[in-house]
């Protein structure tokens, strides 16, 4: 068997703790898949592993990430500290600095300095990979990179926050308040004690850009992403869109325009019947339109076994080019797109309101008043239908017009 891939890893917190584990308890059969031994040979954390069943005691103990990185006789440096500053981004940089791989699943810190870390693994010959960053354990990393062929994208959307996701699936199912949905999420773990990074959709734009990157060639930047959150979506919202047929999802979006590449967050109404109206929970689904195919994946969102296996696939030398330091190949399959001559920077659309009809496509986006108008005017004819002319007909989405926002509607097709 070729030599063994040795690794070390920062942070151990729920993900890092999955990734030890795997990577000591499935020696073999990671061996069989990857053609090779995959080693755990030194860690750093700053707090004990979120497994307190994981024995650490053969692996050697770095106080320092960044000493971590550029420890003598290492092969690959897997950062899963999280965080776009420090001691993250000085670490993966350190290791990149002296030409050897990494694999993070640090979504903030590539939504904020993806370009220059591509940049610096491409002038070392290291490999950057982060199949890990966005929605988990769905492969959609290697299928934007490697899975289309020369097939041309020209929209990619989807659910990419499963926190969102699981707070409006229960206020739909149960009939529940925003507040209390919230706070079942947090007692689950589901949400953090400060949810502002999910809730407010940030988190979505920070995985749109690095997908929008992969699918159209622009270089991430998620300051270019339009946000917003589900923080004003009210359980009487819901109840009209349900009136109208339709499911209330945060959707990420990016697609082709005549502008450039548009991309935008924000809550969504998707037609019932659909696949991604049915994907409730924390699930997380992602859905392609392409010259060639339309395709739909779907799977856990986050968790540290879903998260643990895209880590540990990245770190098979046959999927990601990853090499030991004694036969390391020239390579950045995994980075992510940047500017040069190769790859000319493409132009980006701003965000712009479109009043197109609410069941036309992704791209008919409405302001709130238009859009609180069709549908209280839909639920007025309705319930005047059912009771007596004298009746005043109730205005569920009243309360959505307190504040200004957009909302669109997806197509009645495969989504």
């Amino acid at each position: 068997m070729a030599e063994s891939l040795r690794v070390g890893l920062a942070g151990l917190g729920t993900v890092g703790s999955a990734v030890a584990a795997m990577i000591m308890r499935s020696r073999n059969e990671l061996a069989e898949r990857a053609g090779r031994l995959i080693e755990l040979v030194a860690y750093a954390s700053k707090d004990p592993p979120k497994d307190k069943t994981l024995d650490l005691s053969g692996v050697r103990k770095i106080d320092s990430p960044v000493e971590l990185a550029r420890l003598n006789g290492l092969d690959v440096f897997v950062e899963l500290m999280g965080g776009e500053g420090d001691p993250a981004k000085s670490s993966v940089e350190a290791a990149l600095g002296i030409g050897r791989s990494v694999v993070t699943g640090n979504k903030a810190l590539l939504a904020r300095h993806g370009v220059a870390l591509a940049r610096l693994a491409e002038g070392a010959n290291a490999a950057l990979c982060f199949e890990a960053a966005v929605a988990g354990g769905i492969p959609i990393v290697k299928t934007l990179r490697d899975g289309l062929g020369s097939s041309r994208i020209s929209r990619l959307y989807g659910i990419l926050n499963g926190t969102c996701n699981y707070i409006l699936t229960r206020m739909h199912q149960e009939q529940l308040s925003f507040a209390a949905c919230l706070k079942e999420a947090q007692k689950l773990g589901y949400a953090e004690a400060d949810p502002t990074f999910d809730i407010g959709g940030f988190d979505t734009a920070h995985k749109l850009a690095i997908l929008t990157s992969l699918a159209f060639g622009t270089e991430v930047d998620a300051e270019a992403v339009h946000v917003e959150g589900i923080e004003s979506i009210s359980l009487e919202d819901l109840k009209a869109a349900d009136e109208l047929g339709y499911r209330v999802k945060l959707l990420g979006v990016a697609q082709r325009t005549s502008a450039g590449i548009e991309q935008r967050v924000h809550p969504t109404m998707v037609r019932k019947g659909t696949v991604i109206a049915g994907i409730d929970g924390v699930t997380n689904a992602i859905a392609i339109d392409a010259d060639t195919m339309e395709l739909t994946l779907m799977g856990p969102g986050a968790g540290g076994a879903a998260t643990s296996a895209s880590v540990v696939a990245d770190l098979s030398p046959r999927r990601s080019g990853l090499r030991s330091s004694a036969t390391r190949a020239a390579t950045t399959s995994g980075s992510p797109p940047s500017t040069g001559p190769a790859r000319p920077r493409r132009s980006r659309a701003a965000w712009r309101t479109r009043t197109s009809r609410l069941n036309r496509s992704c791209s008919a986006v409405v302001t709130a008043s238009r859009m609180v108008a069709k549908i209280r005017a839909a639920l007025t004819r309705r319930h005047r239908s059912r009771s007596s002319p004298t009746q005043p007909a109730k205005m569920p989405c009243a309360a959505r017009s307190r504040r200004s926002r957009a909302t669109a509607s997806l197509p009645n097709s495969r989504t």
